[in-house]
């Protein structure tokens, strides 16, 4: 089998074929969980890639909606930046007390702000 190099161009992304989307639209969910499943160079997530994922976007949105890059976040809430970088990209997941504080900074990040700075 030849690899066959190219960019994507986010603007024309690649476009199914008539034929394609025909075959597509013939297939039962099943059949298309079974072709899924059959792919050995794309298997399905487990559940656990599943939950570090959806825990991943959890502390990346957070952060982002501080308007802080990590490191500015590490340094303004007393974390480890090693460890945001890690729960950003799924490598480590937060325990339940981060997780809260978490939450609480996504929802009231000027008084978290103003705890610690006491």
């Amino acid at each position: 089998m030849a690899f066959v190099r190219f960019t994507l161009d986010p603007a024309n992304p690649p476009q199914l074929t008539d034929a394609q989307r025909r075959r597509l639209d013939d297939m039962t969910d099943a059949e298309i969980t079974a072709a899924a499943e059959s792919d050995p160079d794309n298997p399905p997530l487990t559940e656990d890639e599943l939950d570090r994922m959806v825990d991943a976007r959890f502390v990346r949105l957070t952060r982002v909606g501080t308007g802080l890059s990590q490191s500015e976040f590490a340094k303004t809430y007393q974390i480890n930046l090693a460890r945001l970088r890690d729960l950003e990209q799924g490598r480590t997941r937060p325990d339940s007390a981060l997780r809260a504080y978490l939450t609480v900074i996504a929802q009231r990040p000027e008084v978290v702000t103003a705890c610690l700075a006491t």
